[in-house]
């Protein structure tokens, strides 16, 4: 009798045959920006920027009509232990904000012109509180990597995933301590505002989740499991539907780096199609993105989340892709082109 593949197993299988990059595209987005009215690396990373889109969308000429930040929010049961300075109802509160228009990232995607999804992850039944038991099994944790992955739907050219969720910096320091070593207070912040004791209780929490479940870390996807929160596998599956897809991705901050990360553990080259859009003045997230091999666009001091530094830096891709696209070339502005 043929045994059924394990959730797990069909996650593993599908980031094993993810598409590459499009190197005929990046070269001929590469052959079109030595053509421009500037000097040659004038313009830094905004050129890096459009080739990464090319080799990405798989286009010579790519484009950026439908960006969208998908929101992906949920409860976690760890919040029993202290370890947020709100109470999780505060979740489905900020829920309703996003749809009434009223957040911060509202006004970032509006200014920028980028879509606006929220995805609410069963907000009346928080994970398991990971210091007693696993915060989900792997069904579940797997179902909602799942519908992560549905989310990326239509005709997205450019995603950003964010998150909403009281409690999820913790199950983010868990995540990275779990990946590259504790103890908690190497990886944690202050969250949503926590004084000193309720930092303590924070890492206290970290550290007993560690030692439960220090056996079975050794495997990326039962970090997710254990440690994680249904917003971070959805986040997950978004990223790797997006790859799948040949959509870049923007990553976000803090927790929005903690589905990468546990990404990057299972195959360093399932992150390649992302971008870091900021560092977070959140945790170690400097470390964390030093360990992705990814140098953020932005650093502005922001630890919102929401997918709100994700969004601002869409606004450095959309304009470095507009001087690629609108420039003159020496040619068409009758410039003279350097000296040989």
């Amino acid at each position: 009798m043929v045994q059924p593949i394990r959730p797990f197993e069909e996650i593993r299988i599908l980031l094993a045959a993810l598409p590459g990059p499009n190197q005929e595209a990046a070269a001929a987005a590469r052959a079109r920006d030595r053509l421009l009215t500037k000097p040659p690396g004038a313009l830094g990373r905004l050129e890096e920027i459009v080739e990464w889109l090319a080799a990405w969308q798989g286009r010579a000429a790519p484009a950026i009509e439908r960006p969208l930040v998908a929101v992906f929010a949920a409860n976690h049961g760890v919040v029993a232990q202290g370890v947020s300075a709100f109470p999780a109802s505060v979740t489905q509160q900020m829920v309703a904000n996003f749809l009434a228009g009223g957040a911060a990232i509202n006004q970032i995607c509006k200014s920028h012109g980028i879509g606006l999804k929220v995805y609410e992850l069963a907000l009346e039944r928080p994970t398991a509180d990971f210091t007693q038991a696993p915060a989900m099994d792997e069904r579940e944790a797997a179902a909602t990597f799942a519908y992560g992955m549905e989310a990326v739907e239509g005709d997205i050219d450019l995603l950003a995933p964010g998150e909403m969720g009281i409690g999820n910096t913790t199950s983010a320091a868990a995540i990275y301590a779990a990946l590259y070593g504790g103890p908690a207070s190497r990886w944690t912040g202050r969250g949503t505002g926590l004084d000193d004791d309720g930092l303590a209780r924070k890492n206290a929490a970290i550290d007993a989740a560690l030692a439960l479940h220090g056996p079975y870390l050794a495997d990326p996807l039962e970090i997710l499991r254990r440690l994680g929160g249904r917003e971070i596998a959805a986040m997950m599956g978004a990223i790797a539907a997006a790859r799948l897809n040949r959509i870049p991705v923007v990553l976000d901050g803090y927790v929005a780096c903690a589905a990468a990360a546990l990404l990057h553990a299972i195959a360093p080259d399932t992150i390649a199609n992302c971008l870091a859009g900021h560092v977070s003045a959140e945790g170690a997230h400097g470390e964390v993105l030093a360990r992705l091999g990814k140098r953020p666009l932005l650093d502005l001091d922001m630890r919102l989340g929401e997918g709100s530094g994700a969004a601002l830096a869409i606004g450095v891709v959309q304009a470095a892709l507009a001087c690629h696209r609108d420039m003159a070339t020496f040619e068409s502005a009758g410039v003279s082109e350097k000296s040989k």
